[in-house]
């Protein structure tokens, strides 16, 4: 900088007007490239700090979505064993035998049993709510993420109206018979059983009458097409999770 304030000085004590505005106009060039260099490094650190937050974000919400497609997993097992199930059952009532099949009646019941699933949308949420959802805005990611919540809701609604039937249902059935027998035949070993008064034909009789309620039939009924439907959209969930995992791979690879 001395040296170009005592060039600077000469050229005006030389009268040199020309090359002084030559050589103004250079020094301001250098410093105008010089703050857009130093701008330029700047958006390119933030750029790369940005980045960084935002495949944070990501990994975490491939996390989430590999725990949610696992419990999905077996959300659609427990459910078709229990679909399967009360199909039977479903099937014995219009055939008339359901006397013949009194033990596929009494697992029937596991169609009283609320499922929920529990989705973790902690990663999602936390970038809806960060300065860094911006990025991915209006992108392929971004709107698989859309439908892959609004399906959540979606399905949380389904399983809250066929719970809470169930739950109606089940509290109907407690006002118009005793189930202790029923629950110690379910849950007491036949051996211990044995060694009490009420015969074996008793704890029958009593889950004879307690399954030809209409309450209880109505519930595996529902169960046999409803869990079927409840299925379908654990597979499209699933489906659209390992979408999002692709996504999110190609995005934080870039």
């Amino acid at each position: 900088m001395k040296v170009f304030r005592r060039l600077r000085h000469m050229l005006i004590l030389d009268n040199k007007n020309i090359r002084y505005l030559k050589y103004a106009f250079g020094e301001i060039l250098l410093v105008v490239f010089g703050i857009l260099i130093a701008l330029q490094i700047n958006n390119w650190n933030q750029s790369k700090k940005d980045t960084k937050a935002l495949n944070e974000y990501l990994i975490k919400i491939k996390s989430h979505t590999a725990e949610d497609i696992e419990q999905l997993e077996k959300l659609s097992n427990g459910r078709k064993q229990i679909a399967d199930i009360c199909k039977q059952a479903r099937n014995s009532i219009l055939n008339k035998t359901e006397s013949d099949n009194l033990f596929l009646f009494k697992i029937s019941g596991s169609a009283f049993v609320d499922f929920y699933f529990k989705p973790n949308s902690g990663g999602y949420e936390s970038l809806k709510n960060s300065q860094y959802y911006g990025k991915i805005n209006n992108t392929k990611l971004d709107s698989l993420l859309a439908k892959y919540h609004g399906l959540v809701d979606v399905i949380a609604e389904n399983e809250r109206s066929y719970n809470q039937y169930t739950v109606h249902q089940e509290n109907y059935l407690d006002t118009q018979i005793d189930r202790s027998l029923i629950l110690a035949s379910a849950f007491m070993s036949l051996d211990t059983l044995a060694t009490k008064a009420t015969p074996q034909s008793e704890y029958d009789k009593v889950f004879i009458e307690y399954t030809a309620k209409p309450a209880y039939r109505n519930v595996i009924s529902l169960a046999a097409w409803q869990f079927d439907k409840m299925i379908n959209q654990y597979n499209e969930l699933t489906a659209l999770g390992l979408l999002i995992t692709e996504e999110i791979d190609a995005t934080t690879a870039d």
